[in-house]
């Protein structure tokens, strides 16, 4: 098993432009990287290596094919990720094709916690939007002028049906999810991701508190369940990449 396409399978929700009507949403996809027994960082929540370096190359390549990429308040604050493309050709290739270095950055952050010299502000060429609540929205105006473009969506927290309707106007066709898991939960809660895409790695990092690629309160009835369809297995590194398709709930 070898190398996949990181945008094959996107479908009839995936922004491409024709003739149809446009959706409503971008096309979304989660991609993570997990330990064996399923977490995504330590019980104090320490950013832990689990993938090698071809996953981080075919994560790069997904990013650098997505219109944006998205992540929530917690992974700002634990890892300070800046969302940039690493590799030089992927970005002059986006350059050559017209777009910005880098895909639009997005932090959903609803009380507009997100630091001020946070990498994902400064580092590297491109549009940056904070997604806050109503009742952030004037100081987060004030606090990231300059600096990000601030949506204001949801009255106390970040509605998300709504965040995604004011991205697809703007003409976000594609949109990448890294993290955390709070944020991925409330995504899959709401129906409103496409592909999940998960590199399991070779590693046990244990702990029952340790996050996984979805946190929250958990899904409590069969019927609320995330149904998914297996799209690819591949061997990458030392682990496996498994792409599933979005099908239901159940």
């Amino acid at each position: 098993m070898g190398r996949t396409n990181p945008m094959k399978g996107m479908g009839e929700g995936d922004g491409e432009k024709g003739s149809r009507e446009l959706p409503h949403r971008p096309y979304i996809i989660v991609n993570m990287a997990m330990s064996a027994d399923g977490k995504i960082s330590s019980v104090e929540r320490r950013q832990v290596r689990i993938s090698g370096a071809e996953d981080r190359g075919r994560v790069d390549e997904l990013k650098a094919g997505s219109d944006a990429v998205m992540v929530g308040i917690g992974t700002v604050l634990a890892d300070n990720p800046s969302l940039t493309v690493k590799s030089a050709n992927l970005r002059k290739a986006r350059m050559s094709a017209g777009k910005p270095e880098n895909p639009i950055r997005i932090v959903v952050d609803s009380e507009g916690r997100t630091p001020l010299n946070a990498d994902i502000l400064h580092k590297g060429g491109g549009v940056r939007i904070i997604a806050v609540s109503e009742k952030a929205g004037r100081a987060a105006q004030a606090r990231y002028q300059g600096l990000a473009t601030v949506i204001v969506a949801g009255e106390d927290e970040v509605d998300l049906l709504l965040l995604m309707a004011r991205l697809r106007e703007m003409d976000i066709g594609s949109l990448m999810v890294e993290g955390g898991g709070t944020l991925i939960a409330s995504l899959f809660s709401r129906g409103l991701v496409d592909e999940f895409s998960t590199f399991v790695g070779n590693l046990i990092i244990g702990g029952k508190d340790a996050p996984t690629p979805a946190d929250g309160r958990g899904f409590l009835n069969d019927n609320e369940f995330v149904s998914l369809s297996l799209m690819d297995v591949s061997e990458v590194d030392e682990g496996v990449l498994l792409r599933w398709r979005v099908k239901s709930r159940r």
